[in-house]
């Protein structure tokens, strides 16, 4: 990958006027259709004074070219670049894929300007620019938050950082990746307590678009709007970005009294019990090994310590050897009773926990859908007198 250094500047001579400011804007991308667009993009631009081409800081590039790039990915070990490049030849990609874009010009004092000039252009070079990247801490976003802040003398984190809105690392992840099923579920099912923080104003602005309503309420270090003016410079022609919604956990309760009750429903029929606890226990094993992993072997904070483990226990896959003899229409062998109602136990502990915790995890959508199939499970299939029952 090729990195664009910054423009070079002549040293002022003695008794020379100071150089104009440069122009600063934060340009915002609005979310796209490819999974690692949802979040949307944002980038710091710098204007020539004197008409020159605007330059854009670009903090999101990556190159998958190195090695064990998604052994890295996998473990939380992501590094990341910034760019300089054109702001025309940055907005291409964007222009192409129908992402629309703003830019919000700053009323910054021209000494923060060219501070923040200066500072970018010595990030960018190819020995400076590379950066050990988080999902929710340490992203495009985060880095022009802070690169915004450290010019304005930590003006911004002082005036964004006291004030909440009440939305999580969590609730944010899910509604920007709701387009996408299998994103927005993975994202619920994976998060940890730690991402059910409450987030400041000033923890928000991982997300992009947060960050530029943020930039609207903050004034500069000489009590005006920090933000002169706004200007679109493409329009948006994809879904506009998805809508905040409260969440209900009935309907995870209700698809989780079905599914108990297609338990008991084929609790005389074997085969019919084996073809529902096989997919079952092989979804929460394989899901448990995972979050695991996550927590155990992975620097991908927001998923430690996750609850969902009691729900989603690797124990699980040791009765699937249970679930294929039942297939087969014979009966599970020696130590399966024990060992279901041993799996269905550590899930009944997520619903205390729940209610008891000071760190609390909102999974309450997960429990309601998955503990009463696990107990539904050991019921009818750690019972006496399963031997009777036809196949």
């Amino acid at each position: 990958m090729c990195l664009a250094a910054g423009m070079a500047q002549a040293a002022p001579v003695a008794g020379d006027p100071a150089p104009r400011a440069p122009r600063i804007g934060v340009v915002t991308m609005q979310p796209g259709e490819v999974f690692f667009e949802r979040f949307g993009h944002d980038a710091l631009v710098v204007a020539d004074p004197d008409g020159g081409p605007a330059v854009s800081y670009n903090f999101g590039f990556f190159d998958p070219s190195e090695p064990d790039f998604i052994g890295n990915f996998v473990r939380g070990r992501m590094m990341y670049y910034l760019v300089a490049l054109p702001l025309d030849e940055d907005l291409a990609q964007y222009r192409d894929a129908g992402r629309g874009a703003a830019i919000q010009w700053l009323d910054l004092p021209p000494q923060q300007a060219r501070a923040l000039a200066d500072d970018l252009a010595e990030r960018s070079r190819p020995e400076n620019a590379r950066y050990r990247y988080d999902y929710f801490t340490a992203n495009c976003s985060t880095m022009v938050r802070d690169a915004l802040d450290r010019a304005m003398g930590g003006g911004l984190q002082s005036q964004l950082a006291g004030r909440s809105r009440g939305n999580s690392y969590r609730s944010e992840a899910v509604r920007l990746a709701s387009p996408s099923p299998w994103m927005w579920l993975g994202f619920d099912l994976g998060l940890g307590p730690w991402a059910d923080q409450p987030l400041s104003r000033w923890q928000e602005a991982f997300v992009p678009m947060r960050l530029a309503d943020g930039l609207r309420e903050v004034r500069n270090s000489e009590g005006r709007p920090l933000v002169r003016s706004e200007q679109e410079l493409l329009p948006q022609r994809l879904a506009p970005e998805p809508a905040e919604q409260a969440r209900a956990w009935w309907p995870w309760l209700l698809a989780g009294l079905v599914l108990a009750g297609a338990v008991f429903a084929a609790r005389r029929h074997r085969r019919a019990l084996g073809g529902v606890a096989l997919p079952f226990w092989l979804f929460c094993g394989l899901a448990g090994l995972l979050l695991a992993y996550l927590w155990g072997w992975s620097e991908h904070r927001a998923a430690w310590a996750n609850r969902n483990l009691l729900l989603l226990s690797p124990l699980a896959l040791a009765l699937l050897p249970g679930a294929w003899r039942l297939l087969r229409g014979r009966l599970p062998g020696r130590g399966f009773a024990w060992l279901l109602w041993t799996v269905a136990a550590i899930a009944t502990l997520s619903l205390p926990l729940h209610w008891l915790s000071l760190q609390a995890q909102f999974n309450m959508q997960w429990i309601v859908l998955l503990l009463p199939v696990h107990l539904a499970l050991a019921l009818v299939l750690g019972r006496r007198g399963l031997a009777a029952t036809p196949r």
